[in-house]
């Protein structure tokens, strides 16, 4: 999956940003916003594999 986005990020930067016909417009996301995407991916990807960065408190035992 993320060699999919990756590509299609490396397309989408490569190609024109907006395209026009004779009845149709299309315009992509902006590339900061497909970073940004790819980014939050990625961070889930990683949550779910235990490898992300999780903030625990620790006491000792008797400690209030």
């Amino acid at each position: 999956m993320s060699e999919d986005l990756e590509n299609t990020i490396r397309e989408n930067a490569s190609g024109p940003r907006r395209v026009s016909g004779d009845s149709t417009e299309v315009q992509q996301h902006q590339l900061a916003e497909q970073i940004e995407a790819d980014r939050y991916l990625h961070s889930k990807r990683a949550m779910k594999k235990g490898r992300g960065f999780r903030m625990t408190k620790i006491s000792p035992p008797g400690a209030i």
